[in-house]
């Protein structure tokens, strides 16, 4: 009967501010609409505003200095017309291949160390402290240990090679790339693995218990367990990494001088076109044909992923 009175209303017929304001319902939406301010403020004024006005930007024909006019679609056809600019997509090629090495050494790693390991906590700080560097920094560690008679060729030499038979790592274009390319897969490969291993971490032990006692090996239970277990991660991992082989920026700038010797990436590329020629209109039209082609690429890795574990899903129930 209490229960009944108390959702009778106020003899007035309706509540006091007050009493609506300290309602469990009314205190929810205000403490998250209070929490979310601030970080949506933010994500507007640094984000989405910025990304706005170089879509704006995209359409003129300007510098730093001065607007020169409105030029439409001009830019997105200068873009597709000079070649030297879609040329450093292939250079892109060099670092995506890097990308799927990164993650199968960063998965292969994680999944051994995962298990009863002897010096797991050493090996997993070791693998992942490069990436605690700063990027421009291990781009000078690089510009020196690659350079003519330094580190990488002393190492080379102690071990039996002849300086005369050793190619120029950064001025020979046969290799150079794979040059820039080891870089990044030094500087990330940790970062990969510490996030494969809390996932496989987070795995049900008692699988690989009953995997073993119905007769499958280690690459059965990698397969038809880890992989499935870890399949949002390793998707997410995969993204970023192809995202980021699109938009190098660093290993070129740093280790080639704004990327000399044919290492210029698309990145690289728009940043002279900006910052050297001042096309800031032609530059923007080429960050967001950058942002399409990132968001594309995503989009079909997903599907990709989506279609490829749901595959491994079914044969595992069957």
């Amino acid at each position: 009967m209490s229960v009944i009175n108390s959702a009778v209303p106020t003899p007035q017929g309706k509540r006091t501010f007050r009493e609506w304001l300290l309602q469990p319902k009314v205190q929810k939406w205000l403490l998250i609409i209070t929490f979310s301010i601030l970080p949506l403020t933010l994500l507007v004024m640094f984000t989405f505003y910025p990304f706005g006005k170089m879509v704006e930007f995209s359409f003129y024909n300007m510098s730093y200095t001065k607007v020169r006019g409105f030029v439409g679609f001009k830019n997105y056809l200068d873009v597709f017309k000079k070649d030297e600019l879609f040329a450093t997509f292939s250079v892109s090629f060099y670092y995506m291949v890097g990308a799927v090495l990164q993650i199968a050494i960063a998965l292969y790693f994680a999944t051994i160390l995962s298990f009863k390991t002897k010096g797991t906590a050493f090996y997993k700080g070791a693998m992942f402290f490069p990436f605690l560097i700063n990027g421009i920094a291990i781009g000078f560690i690089f510009k020196f240990f690659y350079t003519r008679g330094y580190v990488l060729d002393t190492v080379l030499q102690a071990v039996g090679f002849e300086l005369e038979n050793l190619p120029y790592w950064l001025r020979d274009k046969s290799i150079n790339n794979w040059s820039l390319v080891f870089t990044s897969l030094w500087k990330y490969m940790g970062q990969n693995m510490v996030l494969f291993s809390g996932a496989i971490m987070s795995v049900d032990p008692t699988l690989y218990e009953a995997a073993a006692i119905d007769g499958a090996n280690k690459w059965h239970q990698f397969r038809y367990i880890i992989l499935p277990s870890i399949s949002t991660v390793l998707t997410l991992n995969v993204i970023m990494s192809i995202t980021g082989s699109l938009s190098a920026f660093e290993p070129p700038y740093v280790i080639t001088s704004m990327g000399g010797n044919g290492t210029a990436t698309y990145f690289i590329q728009m940043h002279q076109t900006a910052h050297v020629q001042h096309k800031v209109g032609l530059a923007c039209a080429m960050a967001v044909i950058l942002t399409l082609i990132i968001v594309i690429a995503t989009g079909i890795q997903k599907l990709a992923f989506k279609y490829t574990f749901r595959n491994a899903t079914t044969e595992s129930k069957g």
